[in-house]
């Protein structure tokens, strides 16, 4: 395993996103673990970064590929499916997104470290692989 185990985890996050931070294009999906279990999973957005919890629906597969959906409070469903190192976020409306791992910390020195963040995308990646995909 990279770095994720009961162990070491006690609270460990996975965040990906597309778009620029921010800008109006921007969305972010946070995916928590907390004492080797599955916890929360949110979705932001905006140039604001409005936040959203969304709950996790269980495995989906589509096409014969393995993945994941979560609900909006609304109801809106986003399957999610892990792909290399990346994630692919779709609804029954519009074309796949790409999610990549992002970084949260300081970048040449300034900045706040994120104790609870994943530290590259291969650990984000068994973070999902580990607890949303199983």
């Amino acid at each position: 395993m990279l770095g994720i185990s009961t162990a070491n985890a006690q609270m460990k996050v996975a965040q990906y996103a597309v778009g620029e931070p921010g800008t109006v294009a921007y969305e972010k999906l946070s995916f928590w673990v907390n004492k080797g279990k599955r916890t929360d999973v949110y979705y932001a957005y905006g140039k604001d970064l409005k936040e959203v919890k969304v709950k996790y629906l269980g495995r989906k597969s589509a096409n014969g590929v393995s993945g994941f959906a979560v609900q909006f409070p609304n109801g809106h469903a986003l399957t999610i499916t892990p792909s290399g190192t990346i994630l692919k976020v779709t609804d029954a409306t519009e074309a796949p997104k790409i999610f990549a791992w992002e970084y949260e910390g300081p970048v040449n020195g300034i900045g706040t470290f994120c104790r609870e963040c994943t530290e590259n995308k291969e650990e984000a990646m068994q973070l999902i692989q580990t607890y949303y995909l199983k």
